[in-house]
């Protein structure tokens, strides 16, 4: 290994890092820039921001009169633009210099929110798609500038030369690439037509593309407008009515789904416009989809979920904006005040479509409800606005079936609402017998919001199930039916008393319902933590279990006077027998109440059957 000669380095000397080009530009390719064909994308933003210089230094001229011209023959690449241009000196410090960009030149430097780029690295991803860059420009800020070349290399080298004027007549500049065999996914005339339509649809300045075919059987004919039409919201249309139609259909070409409805959005501080798209259908609780983002015409992201809050996931947007600030690889936004204030600002258009529609539209609340009820519920948790317009319109699991909690409020002056899914399932049909009303609180957001319905409706009254209230709703036997079954009954609580679950009779609706088990996730886990530290008596852990004990509330085996099986069942004076048709009906009720079984009681299910066979096996025989 030869050791560097350290006498061309003095010591304390200043010097220059050496950058290896080839790895910088896998740099770009595998972390910075998702995909080789944002090459196109940088060259149409350099050329429409030389375009935007060339009109700040011509205010005059119109800006339609400058232009950006692309071919693609399969065999080169070429962006054309009559934009500033630059100079020998420009080309020596812009294009030679990673990380420098005229844009942040100091003469026009006030002008830096007018530009789409600002890092001056985007060149460089044209050598994902080729091995030369080869650009000529003429600068239009003096009249007799001559032409420069300037030719780059994959490798790190690059050579500029001064050419007459007449190698190029106007200002402006010319990139060509030569694309390498292995990039012909990105560089075919088809593809470079479709990625200019796809990132430039919307950008300001006239865009044309040439395939070099010479007509219209081609890709696209000599002058083919990339984008022939203004941003649909900045169209001008004969009624309302056509300017909705409109905007739905441009949603439903973006985003390829017919919108429920399309909200215009109209920032004009950060020179935002678009439309919210609501998606007809429901989504995944949590699930964002991402937004389409242009930033000055050109597109930057069609991910980008940061432009709203995470309740606002039944809607897609795509906006065009001046003043919110790209990343350095410009396919996402960077997070600052600017982007949180147009985050809460879109916000609020979406809490005031909501309200135009709750006050004017009831048919598009009712279908918006049917589709995205649980994102409006999560919105209501926080917005006493929202809860007090929507509240009684959003639809809830009840004993009464699925209604909005108006409707339930009319015949429920009481409203009960239990804390799971499996509570409201365990107790659904006894308490609907009983004409108790109760709201199945189980489901996110759900039994917040149904503590808050005296809020709106005052005569309401709303509290927690619990077993107490519910038992206190079935109605006792008679005493002689009571001391008829007490030896069974007695048999009945020995057999379960290893579930901690007592047994008592009562009559209640509906008579085809053997039992009812009473019991709480809260009082499960109360009664485990007490299983377990009585199994660790003793020891430390023990004694912080012990300190946390509470009297460990039972589960309650509710069995039905009235259901026949019950009647039969409370007459068995075979004690194994008895406690067999308990421990069936103790495994049938869990099993109706739609709960995860514990494996005992899974065991105690499979075992108390094949007991009851077994038995009327021998009877038969």
């Amino acid at each position: 290994m030869t050791l560097p000669d350290t006498a061309a380095y003095p010591a304390g000397a200043d010097r220059t890092f050496q950058v290896d080009l080839r790895g910088l530009v896998d740099l770009l390719s595998h972390h910075l820039y998702s995909s080789p064909r944002v090459y196109l994308r940088e060259l149409m933003q350099n050329a429409v921001d030389a375009l935007t210089a060339r009109h700040a230094l011509e205010p005059a001229t119109p800006a339609d009169a400058f232009g950006v011209r692309l071919y693609a023959d399969g065999s080169v690449v070429r962006v054309e633009d009559d934009g500033v241009g630059l100079t020998e000196a420009d080309v020596h410090t812009f294009l030679a210099t990673i990380g420098r960009s005229s844009k942040r030149a100091e003469q026009i430097a006030e002008q830096r929110g007018d530009f789409i780029g600002q890092f001056g690295i985007g060149l460089l991803s044209c050598f994902l798609v080729a091995d030369e860059i080869h650009v000529l420009s003429r600068s239009a800020r003096t009249p007799d500038a001559p032409a420069v070349e300037w030719r780059g290399r994959g490798d790190g080298s690059y050579t500029v030369r001064t050419l007459p004027a007449s190698a190029r007549p106007r200002p402006g500049t010319t990139v060509t690439l030569t694309p390498r065999a292995d990039a012909g996914e990105w560089t075919r005339p088809a593809q470079v037509h479709a990625l200019a339509r796809h990132f430039g649809s919307l950008l300001r300045h006239p865009v044309t593309f040439d395939d070099g075919t010479g007509g219209p059987s081609g890709t696209g004919s000599p002058g083919a407008s990339v984008n022939p039409d203004p941003a649909p919201w900045a169209r001008t249309y004969p009624t309302p009515g056509a300017r909705s139609r409109a905007l739905a259909a441009y949603g439903e070409e973006v985003f390829g789904f017919t919108p429920l409805d399309t909200i215009e959005l109209d920032l004009p501080a950060v020179g935002l416009k678009g439309i919210a798209c609501v998606l007809p259908e429901a989504v995944p609780a949590g699930r964002r989809h991402g937004h389409r983002v242009h930033v000055k015409g050109m597109l930057l992201s069609e991910q980008a979920e940061e432009m709203l809050p995470e309740w606002a996931f039944f809607v897609r947007c795509v906006v065009d904006a001046e003043s919110l600030r790209p990343t350095a690889s410009r396919e996402s936004l960077y997070e600052d005040d600017t982007l949180a204030a147009v985050r809460d600002a879109l916000a609020e258009r979406l809490r005031a479509w909501i309200a135009r529609a709750a006050a004017s539209d009831p048919d598009l609340l009712a279908r918006f409800l049917q589709a995205h009820h649980l994102a409006v519920k999560s919105l209501a948790v926080h917005d006493d606005e929202i809860l007090r317009m929507l509240l009684p319109w959003l639809p809830f699991e009840t004993t009464d079936g699925h209604c909005t909690l108006d409707e339930f409020a009319r015949t429920h002056r009481t409203v009960l609402v239990t804390s799971s899914v499996e509570e409201f399932r365990q107790v659904a049909a006894i308490a609907s017998a009983a004409g108790l009303g109760v709201v199945n609180g189980g489901y996110t957001y759900d039994r917040e919001l149904v503590h808050r319905l005296p809020e709106i409706r005052p005569e309401v009254s709303v509290a927690d199930l619990d077993p107490a209230t519910l038992t206190a709703h079935l109605d006792p036997v008679d005493r002689e039916s009571e001391l008829a079954a007490a030896a069974y009954l007695a048999q009945a609580r020995d057999a379960l008393a290893v579930f901690d679950c007592d047994v008592a009779l009562r009559t209640f609706q509906p008579a085809s319902a053997p039992a009812l088990l009473v019991d709480s996730r809260e009082a499960r886990h109360e009664r485990t933590r007490s299983q377990l530290a009585r199994e660790q008596e003793g020891g430390l852990w023990g004694d912080i279990l012990g300190a946390l004990r509470q009297e460990a509330p039972r589960a309650q085996l509710i069995l039905n006077q009235l259901n026949p099986l019950v009647r039969t069942a409370v007459t068995i004076d075979e004690p194994e027998l008895a406690r067999t048709s308990a421990e069936a009906l103790y495994g049938q009720a869990a099993m109706l109440s739609r709960r995860p079984l514990r494996p005992a009681e899974s065991s105690l299910i499979n075992r108390s059957f094949l007991d009851l066979l077994a038995h009327a096996l021998r009877k038969d025989s």
